[in-house]
C-alpha cells in the first residue's frame, strides 16, 4: 500500500511540475512585445489610393501636335490614367487626424482608409509637404477613434526594441490588421537626400520593412510612435515592390509631429525659394587653383543676378564654410541645411573669400513666377 501511495504521490508531483512549467511558458508569451503590439494596432490603418497622372508623350506625339496646330486644331494633349497604390498610416487624435508619407497620399485624387475594425472611410489630405515627406489626413469617422501616443525621438536608445506595423504589399487587405514585425533601432541622427526629400536625424531599423509599410508607426516597447516607417535600402525587388534586407529608415517622431502642427493650423510650408548660385564640391584641384587652403566646404561657382545669394554678397570663388556655426563639408551638408528651410527664413553663412572670413545673412526669398 506504502508503495501504490508513493508511486502516485511521484505521478502527482509530476503532474504538478509540468503544469507549472506549462504555466511559466503561458506567461512568457505575453511580454513588452505582445503588450505593445496590443496597444498600437487598433490605431493603425491601412491606405489605398488613386492618383491621376499625365502620360509621358513621345517624340511622335509632339510631331503630331505641332501637325494639328499648323491647321488649326487644338490637339488633345491631356492624356491622363489612373495609377493605384497603398500604404499605410496612424491615427494620431481621436477625431480621426491620420498621418502618412507624402509619397503615399500627397499627390492623390481619391484616398480610401481601412481601420482594424473593417470600416472604410474617404479621406481628406488637410496638407503634406514633399521635403520632409509627410502628409496629414483627415477622416469623419462619427465617432471617437484609437490614437496612438506619441513619443519623443530625442531619447530614443539605440538597440532598444523597434516594432514597425504597416500594409506590407497590401495584406492589411485580408483581414483589417497590420502585419507586425520587430527589430531594434539599429542607428540613430542619419541625414541623407532620397527622391527630392530632405531627411534628417533618421532612425534606422532592422525590423522588417517592404513596400507598402510606407507610412506606418514605428513604436517602442510600451506602444507608442517613436517614427514612421518612410522607406529601406534594398537589394531585392520584383514588380510587386521592394523586400526588407534588414535596412530599414523611420522619420523621426519630432520631426514628423513639427510639420503635423504645422499642417493642421493650416499653416503653408513654403519651399518655393531659388538658391540663385550654382555650388560644387571642393575638389583638390579647384583648392589649389585658387589657393584654398580649407579642406571642407562648398565652392561657388556662379551666382545670378538679382538673386538671393547676389544680394547677399556672395560671389563666385567664395567657399561657404559653416552655416548657423555648423561646418558645412561638402555640398551634401550644404543641401541638407538650407533646403529643410522655409521661404522667410534668415541663414547665417560663414565664407571664405581668399584668406579673408566673411559673415553674411542669407534669407529664403519666394521664386517669382
Amino acid at each position: 500500500m506504502k508503495k501504490i501511495f508513493a508511486s502516485f504521490f511521484v505521478v502527482f508531483c509530476l503532474l504538478c511540475q509540468a503544469t507549472s512549467a506549462q504555466s511559466e511558458i503561458d506567461k512568457s508569451r505575453k511580454n513588452a512585445i505582445t503588450e505593445a503590439v496590443k496597444i498600437a494596432s487598433p490605431a493603425v490603418v491601412g491606405i489605398n489610393i488613386t492618383e491621376v497622372i499625365q502620360e509621358r508623350r513621345s517624340y511622335y506625339d509632339s510631331m503630331f501636335d505641332d501637325m494639328m496646330r499648323f491647321f488649326g486644331h487644338n490637339p488633345n494633349t491631356g492624356r491622363y490614367r489612373e495609377v493605384h497604390g497603398l500604404g499605410s498610416g496612424f491615427i494620431i487624435s481621436n477625431d480621426g487626424y491620420i498621418v502618412t508619407n507624402y509619397h503615399v497620399a500627397g499627390n492623390a485624387s481619391k484616398i480610401v482608409i481601412t481601420t482594424t475594425e473593417g470600416e472604410k472611410y474617404d479621406a481628406k489630405i488637410v496638407g503634406s509637404d514633399k521635403t520632409s515627406d509627410v502628409a496629414l489626413l483627415k477622416i469623419d469617422a462619427k465617432k471617437r477613434l484609437p490614437f496612438l501616443k506619441i513619443s519623443n525621438s530625442d531619447d530614443v536608445a539605440i538597440g532598444e526594441w523597434a516594432i514597425a506595423f504597416g500594409n506590407p504589399f497590401g495584406l492589411f487587405n485580408l483581414n483589417a490588421k497590420p502585419t507586425v514585425s520587430v527589430g531594434v533601432v539599429s542607428n540613430a541622427g542619419i541625414d541623407f537626400l532620397q527622391d527630392n526629400s530632405i531627411f534628417k536625424g533618421m532612425l534606422q531599423t532592422d525590423a522588417a520593412i517592404s513596400s507598402g509599410n510606407s507610412g506606418g508607426p514605428l513604436v517602442n516597447a510600451k506602444g507608442e510612435v517613436i517614427g514612421m516607417n518612410t522607406l529601406i535600402f534594398s537589394t531585392a525587388q520584383n514588380g510587386a515592390g521592394a523586400g526588407s534586407i534588414g535596412i530599414g529608415w523611420a522619420i523621426p517622431s519630432n520631426r514628423v509631429m513639427k510639420i503635423v502642427e504645422k499642417l493642421r493650423k493650416s499653416e503653408t510650408i513654403n519651399r518655393n525659394f531659388f538658391l540663385g548660385m550654382d555650388l560644387q564640391d571642393l575638389d583638390q584641384r579647384t583648392a589649389r587653383y585658387y589657393n584654398i587652403e580649407s579642406e571642407s566646404g562648398v565652392f561657388v561657382t556662379r551666382t545670378y543676378s538679382n538673386s538671393v545669394a547676389s544680394k547677399a554678397g556672395i560671389d563666385p570663388g567664395d567657399l561657404i564654410i559653416e552655416i548657423n556655426g555648423t561646418t558645412i563639408k561638402d555640398a551634401n551638408d550644404f543641401y541638407l541645411n538650407v533646403l529643410d528651410g522655409e521661404v522667410g527664413q534668415k541663414f547665417e553663412f560663414t565664407i571664405l573669400r581668399g584668406n579673408q572670413k566673411l559673415f553674411t545673412i542669407f534669407t529664403l526669398t519666394e521664386r517669382k513666377r
